[in-house]
């Protein structure tokens, strides 16, 4: 009888998600997904489990920029990144067409969803800390990471980190923040989950992404070119949204060389500020300070 009820609690818990020795393994995956452009689409995701040590480990999800995919953002990220390569489960997803859909690019994929499944099933594992994830986008891919921090609702994202891209003015409008929606409108006003810890770096000489706000000269929008909002003025909308109620900063509070810091909320909301730097301005920012960020603020 005691057999009976062990047996029958285990398949219980199994179904239900609780119990998993599973561990995540190294390897390529991938999510079925159908939207107006393809139906029953294998989208690819790549994992990199660091080998030799036990227990949960953080994730690391990047989202590469427009023109790249997942398995060469992947070897472009291990190789920027070792000493998280060797702590962090690193995921690199990939973007349908080579980019993702935010206001006017070819793909018309959910890829907040195809982000969001990614999330649930990494979490079900045994070797993953499920409240621990970070998401790090670069280019398109911080757009889309601006479009998650916006509108996603899972609890497992810990930080969002944005690399030359700002907020654009689709996804705040100057009053609210706004969900995509499934036509690409921007209608819906929505207010971000609070508690999230956010990271925004820019270069003041960005030809593609302007640092002071206004339009790109490439990148397309409805009826022209895409707008985007003043760098330190995103940021400061971020640090409104997770509970900031002072003025935005004037000043930096940090300056390491060409590299200028401005700190809300006790380093959880922040904004890099590179001097000199165009569209390659995340390489300003060396690992060992990336990781001070994510790791920053637990207990």
């Amino acid at each position: 009888m005691n057999f009976l009820i062990r047996t029958l609690s285990a398949l219980i818990l199994t179904g239900f998600g609780v119990l998993n020795a599973e561990d995540l393994k190294s390897g390529e995956y991938k999510i079925s997904q159908s939207w107006k452009q393809e139906r029953s689409f294998e989208r690819l995701y790549v994992v990199s489990v660091p080998e030799g040590r036990k227990g949960k480990r953080p994730v690391v999800i990047f989202l590469h920029g427009g023109g790249g995919n997942a398995r060469g953002a992947f070897k472009g990220f291990m190789r920027r990144h070792r000493g998280m390569a060797r702590h962090y489960i690193v995921i690199c997803p990939e973007g349908y067409s080579r980019g993702w859909n935010i206001v006017s690019e070819r793909s018309k994929a959910d890829d907040r969803g195809f982000i969001e499944e990614i999330i649930k099933k990494v979490s079900e594992y045994d070797n993953v800390q499920r409240e621990n994830f970070s998401i790090i986008g670069s280019s398109n891919g911080a757009a889309l990471v601006n479009q998650l921090a916006i509108e996603c609702r899972l609890p497992n994202i810990r930080n969002y980190v944005s690399g030359v891209s700002p907020l654009n003015v689709y996804q705040h409008d100057g009053k609210a923040f706004k969900a995509k929606g499934p036509d690409n409108a921007y209608r819906k006003a929505v207010v971000p989950m609070k508690g999230k810890r956010l990271m925004n770096i820019s270069g003041t000489e960005d030809n593609l992404v302007p640092y002071e706000g206004g339009l790109s000269r490439a990148i397309p929008a409805k009826g022209g070119k895409l707008g985007f909002v003043h760098a330190e003025h995103s940021t400061y909308l971020w640090a409104k949204a997770m509970g900031y109620e002072g003025e935005q900063l004037a000043k930096p509070s940090e300056v390491d060389g060409n590299l200028e810091k401005f700190s809300y909320l006790d380093g959880a909301v922040v904004h890099y500020k590179v001097k000199g730097e165009g569209h390659g301005a995340m390489g300003a920012i060396r690992e060992d300070r990336l990781l001070s960020f994510l790791e920053g603020g637990e207990k």
